[in-house]
């Protein structure tokens, strides 16, 4: 079941939903990380979270922010900390847009 908000937001605009679940062909650096040559955004960032949580990469005073190590950073842009809210963000810079 999902929420009442994104069921409004996936009837409103479609797309939005179909910019998540499309497989995407992915850039060298992510295709390492994922072990894929393809997979959606949310695939991607759902991989990215549970790499987090098995390696125990969030910080042990603020569970807000991940401490990211050598394999992470390469999907990160290089960034040693990063914050959860800039996860979402930073892995949708490496899903390009489609051409209208």
């Amino acid at each position: 079941m999902l929420p009442q908000r994104l069921k409004k937001t996936i009837t409103d605009n479609p797309k939005k939903l179909a910019n998540l679940i499309d497989l995407v062909n992915l850039p060298s650096t992510v295709r390492e990380f994922v072990g894929q040559s393809q997979i959606s955004r949310l695939g991607c960032f759902m991989r990215v979270w549970s790499y987090i949580k098995e390696n125990n990469l969030q910080d042990l005073n603020n569970k807000n922010v991940v401490n990211c190590d050598e394999k992470l950073r390469s999907v990160l842009l290089g960034k040693p900390r990063v914050e959860l809210a800039e996860l979402p963000a930073l892995i949708k810079l490496h899903f390009p847009k489609e051409p209208k």
